[in-house]
């Protein structure tokens, strides 16, 4: 608020100096002013509900540990955005640790070895119905996450915490599939899911490296269920990723942005929310959900088992759920929001985006929510996805002896044919 306060200041005089100069100086005025309202409008700002809430550890020297997605909050780095850790420890005085992982894989074995002690985790709908069963995260009081009043209808009551008792939402979104669109010779509208097993594009094609998303996109390809546990359809959706395998760059889920941005690849799948931060640096890129289907995908905040602060946590997701604090997540990371006051905070082009936004019809006949599969399920597509992976190392390893013994061969051969040229000299 400072900040505008001082362009308010500058226009103003601008304005009284105009007044004096006469029409010229009018314009240069009129223009000033238009400037320091853009500048404001730009500059993101933080009000809270009920600021006093926020007060009950100031002075405690109290700390959380909160684990989150990899470029999934706003942490100021773009002029006039908020720094969303930053700002709730300057308003509470609660230190933030905060790390990231890249997969709901990653976060589960980490939480399931105990290595580490969270206070705050936000994995995807799945996850958290087989944390809930498993019972590693525990029920929210809601009476200490008041601006839980938020979160639009069609987010409560899911599946993956059917009495809202374990999460509250943070964002939402779809899986589609990011291209070069001066190379990928193809109609927008002509492209789905089989693009990813695409010949002439071998060698130029990224793959997520993880099993629940990557059986996915096999399944919908098969034209099978993504929540399927029929052993034969989960064979089915593997021998597919196996013979998309001799056509995969590589097998990588955050290297897609970097990848993707830089060139090194032509298409992958990729999370709605960061295709939009893409797009915008690089105007030969393009995104498409394709029409045959695809994973809508609920990430909600939860407490863990064995949270050292479980009601600072429930404070920083009462926090994350402030009005100006869920727009400048969302505004920062481009995915979709379940916060029904930031929802009505965007501009009409991203509220009306297919991209952030699929119309109701399309949501309803084409997407997906993953549940959490039995045990057996898990255990089966994990060791089918093991085996998938293990085989493109043996691929490459099933080469390394006949090789060898060619090298050998081509080495005596020499050696001999040396040694006859040789002899042959000492004859004459």
């Amino acid at each position: 608020m400072k900040g505008y306060k001082k362009i308010f200041s500058l226009a103003l005089c601008a304005a009284l100096t105009a007044s004096l100069l006469g029409g010229c100086a009018s314009d240069s005025a009129e223009e000033n002013d238009a400037e320091a309202e853009e500048e404001e409008a730009a500059v993101q700002t933080l009000t809270v509900s009920d600021p006093e809430y926020y007060t009950r550890f100031k002075d405690d020297g109290l700390s959380i540990n909160v684990y989150n997605w990899g470029e999934y909050i706003s942490t100021g780095a773009d002029e006039g955005t908020l720094d969303v850790n930053a700002e709730f420890t300057k308003l509470t005085g609660i230190k933030v640790n905060y790390t990231n992982y890249a997969t709901n894989e990653e976060l589960y074995a980490k939480l399931k070895g105990g290595g580490a002690a969270y206070d705050v985790i936000i994995p995807s709908d799945y996850m958290i119905s087989k944390m809930i069963k498993e019972n590693m995260i525990q029920k929210l009081d809601f009476d200490n996450i008041p601006n839980y009043e938020y979160i639009m209808p069609n987010f409560r009551d899911l599946a993956y915490d059917p009495q809202n008792e374990y999460s509250v939402p943070y964002t939402w979104g779809t899986v589609g599939i990011i291209y070069d669109a001066t190379v990928v010779d193809m109609d927008k509208e002509d492209i789905d899911w089989d693009i990813l097993w695409n010949e002439d594009y071998a060698d130029q094609i990224l793959m997520f490296d993880n099993p629940r998303d990557a059986f996915a996109i096999a399944e919908t390809l098969n034209g099978i269920s993504m929540n399927t546990e029929d052993t034969e359809e989960l064979e089915t959706a593997a021998r597919s990723l196996m013979k998309q395998k001799s056509i995969v760059q590589g097998y990588v889920m955050d290297e897609i942005f970097d990848k993707m941005g830089a060139g090194d690849a032509l298409i992958a799948p990729y999370y709605a929310g960061d295709a939009l931060t893409i797009l915008e640096e690089n105007d030969s890129l393009d995104f498409v959900v394709p029409k045959s289907g695809t994973n809508l995908f609920i990430d909600a905040m939860c407490v863990p088992v064995g949270a050292r602060q479980k009601e600072a946590a429930e404070m920083y997701i009462n926090f994350m759920c402030e009005p100006d604090i869920a727009f400048a997540n969302i505004d920062y990371i481009c995915y979709s929001t379940p916060h029904q006051a930031a929802y009505d905070m965007l501009d009409e082009e991203v509220r009306t985006s297919p991209i952030s936004y699929p119309d109701e019809e399309f949501i309803a006949e084409k997407t997906t929510v993953f549940v959490n599969l039995s045990d057996e399920a898990n255990k089966e597509m994990q060791d089918l996805w093991t085996e998938m992976k293990s085989a493109e190392d043996e691929n490459v390893n099933t080469w390394i002896a006949p090789i060898f013994l060619i090298l050998c061969m081509i080495t005596i051969i020499v050696v001999l044919i040396r040694r006859h040229i040789k002899n042959k000299k000492d004859i004459f």
